[in-house]
């Protein structure tokens, strides 16, 4: 398993996010927000919401990680609840999102690598990954880290006066299969 704080690769650097990170992690959900039908908002977010947003993966332990070159931050990552009850409390759903000037160059791919290790690390055993039907980057990005599409939930949203279909891609990991029965 990779380091869990530190990673290079090219001269990308993964580390966790700090609460410094926070006006660019909202500049690049806001671009995808304003841009794309990647979130299935209609509105940007404030910083007082993803100020919110990161108190909260620390309160739950989840993590949130930047990929950086010399402190520059070109993307993040985070995961958090797939569903509120507690029999789901194995599976998260993934996030993640790179600067629009720096797409293309692997950092996805390296996120996701990241972020499936770490949920090992904290003994999860499923991610999800939600992305609408047209990403086709982002889909072939999971399917190259071993992700499954596993449904497809047609015209669920509406944005860009469309409808939107989301694929629910999923990666089981190699967690125990049944936690509490040692």
């Amino acid at each position: 398993m990779t380091d869990l704080f530190t990673l290079s690769n090219q001269g990308i650097t993964v580390r966790a996010a700090t609460e410094a990170d926070l006006p660019i992690i909202l500049e690049i959900y806001n671009e995808a927000i304003l841009n794309s039908a990647a979130l299935f908002e209609y509105y940007a977010f404030t910083v007082d919401y993803i100020g919110k947003w990161f108190e909260n993966k620390k309160a739950n332990n989840f993590p949130v990680f930047v990929a950086c070159v010399n402190e520059e931050v070109f993307g993040f990552c985070s995961y958090g609840h797939f569903r509120e009850r507690p029999g789901y409390k194995y599976t998260v759903e993934s996030t993640v999102y790179i600067h629009q000037i720096h797409r293309g160059k692997g950092i996805g791919k390296l996120l996701v690598s990241y972020l499936n290790d770490y949920a090992i690390s904290q003994n999860f055993h499923t991610i999800i990954a939600c992305i609408e039907a047209s990403n086709l980057a982002r889909i072939n990005l999971h399917k190259g880290q071993g992700y499954e599409q596993v449904a497809e939930f047609k015209q669920v949203g509406y944005k860009f006066d469309r409808w939107l279909t989301l694929l629910f891609f999923q990666l089981i990991l190699p967690t125990p299969e049944c936690p509490n029965c040692n």
